[in-house]
C-alpha cells in the first residue's frame, strides 16, 4: 500500500535556512514529499520552482510538489518543459501538482487577462494532456489548444499529476486526467466537501474507461501534535484539531484502512516549534502508521 506522508514548508524568504534545514531532516528521516505553495503576487514568498530544484538538489529520497501550481502564472508548455527537468534532475523525485487557478484579482496584477471559470478549467484539462504528450519520448506534437506545433517531446516520462480541484467541472477534469486529488480548504475524508466531491471524480473517471482508484486522494492536513493526549481530537465542525502522536496515528490508519486515503502532508499548528512537530511526525506518527497498515 503506496501511502504518501510529507510536510508543508515554510515559503518566507527570510526563513531560507529553516526550510533547507527542515527538508534535510525530513529527507533523512524518510519523508516521502515536501510542499511549497504558489503566489508569485506575494512579494516574500520564494518562489516554489526555483526552491524545489533547490532542494532536489540538496536531497537524496524526498519527493516535492507545488501545492498546487498556479497555471495561468506559468504557460503549459514551459510547464511541462519544467516538469521534465525536475523530473530528470532529481531521478524522478518531483510530483507536478496543478490547479486551474484562483484569486484571479491577484493573478491579474502580474498582467494576466482574467477568463471565465469555464475557460480556466478547460486550460487546466488541455495542461494535464500536454504535459503527458511532451513527455516520454515520440514523435513531435501539435497541439492547437496552446498553439503548440512540432513540438518533440522530451525523452522522460511524465510525472504524476494531482489537482487541486474544487468545482464539478475541474473534479470532472481529475477524474478523466491526474493521477492524485488533494481536496481543497484541508477537506478531509469525514468532510461533506469530500463526500460531495468524490463522486465526480470517480464517475468521470469511469466514464473514459479508468478506475477510480487511479486517482488518489492526498490530504493537506493542519494539526497539532501534542506532548500529551487531547480530550478532543475535533473541533465542533468536525476539524481535526490534532492530539497526541498515538491519536494522530488512530485517526491515520482509520482513513487508510477504511477511507481510503492515500497520502497526508501535515501542515504543523501550534505553538511548538515547527522542528519539535515534525521530528514527532517524522519519528513517531509516521512509522507507526506505516506499521499498522501493512
Amino acid at each position: 500500500m503506496n501511502v504518501r506522508f510529507g510536510y508543508g514548508s515554510p515559503d518566507h524568504i527570510r526563513e531560507v535556512p529553516e526550510i533547507l534545514r527542515l527538508a534535510e531532516q525530513a529527507d533523512r528521516d524518510g519523508l516521502d514529499l515536501f510542499s511549497l505553495s504558489d503566489h508569485p503576487y506575494l512579494p516574500n514568498l520564494l518562489d516554489p520552482y526555483a526552491t524545489l530544484a533547490f532542494i532536489l538538489g540538496r536531497t537524496t529520497r524526498i519527493s516535492g510538489l507545488a501545492n498546487v501550481t498556479n497555471l495561468p502564472l506559468r504557460p503549459a508548455p514551459v510547464l511541462a518543459r519544467t516538469a521534465s527537468s525536475l523530473t530528470a534532475i532529481s531521478g524522478g523525485r518531483f510530483v507536478l501538482g496543478l490547479g486551474a487557478g484562483g484569486a484571479w484579482d491577484k493573478i491579474a496584477t502580474m498582467g494576466v487577462p482574467k477568463v471565465s471559470p469555464a475557460e480556466a478549467v478547460e486550460a487546466f484539462e488541455q495542461a494535464m494532456i500536454l504535459v503527458r504528450k511532451l513527455s516520454g519520448g515520440g514523435p513531435a506534437i501539435t497541439d492547437p489548444y496552446y498553439g503548440v506545433t512540432a513540438l518533440a517531446p522530451s525523452q522522460v516520462p511524465a510525472p504524476p499529476i494531482w489537482t487541486g480541484s474544487n468545482g464539478p467541472k475541474s473534479l470532472a477534469a481529475t477524474g478523466r486526467q491526474a493521477d492524485g486529488w488533494i481536496p481543497g480548504h484541508a477537506a478531509d475524508w469525514l468532510s461533506e466537501r469530500y463526500r460531495q466531491a468524490r463522486p465526480i471524480i470517480d464517475d468521470a473517471a469511469l466514464s473514459v474507461g479508468r478506475k477510480p482508484s487511479d486517482v488518489a486522494t492526498i490530504y493537506n492536513f493542519p494539526g497539532q501534535i501534542t506532548a500529551q493526549p487531547l480530550d478532543r481530537v475535533r473541533d465542533e465542525d468536525g476539524r481535526w484539531i490534532g492530539g497526541s502522536p498515538s491519536q494522530w496515528v488512530e485517526e491515520l490508519t482509520e482513513a487508510v484502512l477504511d477511507h481510503g486515503a492515500a497520502g497526508f502532508i501535515l501542515f504543523p499548528r501550534g505553538t511548538d516549534p515547527i522542528e519539535t512537530t515534525l521530528n514527532r511526525w517524522s519519528q513517531e506518527v509516521v512509522p507507526a502508521v506505516r506499521a499498522a497498515i501493512g
